[in-house]
């Protein structure tokens, strides 16, 4: 008998993006920009998206990013943002994917110098005179 919790089978995982996701409530497109504060000079910056997810930074999809208003005495400055750098290209994933496949594989391991055979723990070497 399987069980179900608001429409989902218990025991099983949603499915886990890469893609960054924007920070407003309720916006689920993907962060093509990062909202950041100078707090001294009273100025919110919005750039491209940021390498890593800070946690005093906001990422933006691109109408939040767009529509930011800042709030009365702040100054928004917007740096240039490519939208289309911002999402992971099948390139991008299959240059990962095989990153990840050389680095698992086993390098081949070098045969000890003047080893002629091994049992068990002890090894057998020739002597070279």
């Amino acid at each position: 008998m399987s069980l179900w919790l608001r429409g989902v089978p218990t025991g099983t995982f949603a499915a886990v993006t890469p893609v960054r996701r924007c920070s407003r409530t309720a916006c689920g497109r993907a962060a093509v920009a990062t909202l950041t504060y100078v707090y001294a000079d009273s100025t919110a910056v919005v750039g491209p998206l940021a390498t890593y997810a800070e946690p005093h930074s906001y990422d933006l999809c691109e109408d939040h990013a767009a529509k930011l208003t800042a709030p009365r005495g702040w100054e928004v400055v917007r740096l240039e943002v490519d939208t289309a750098a911002a999402t992971p290209s099948s390139d991008d994933l299959e240059a990962l994917a095989n990153a990840v496949r050389e680095a698992a594989r086993p390098a081949p391991a070098p045969p000890p110098p003047n080893a002629t055979g091994r049992r068990g723990h002890l090894r057998v070497l020739r002597s070279d005179s």
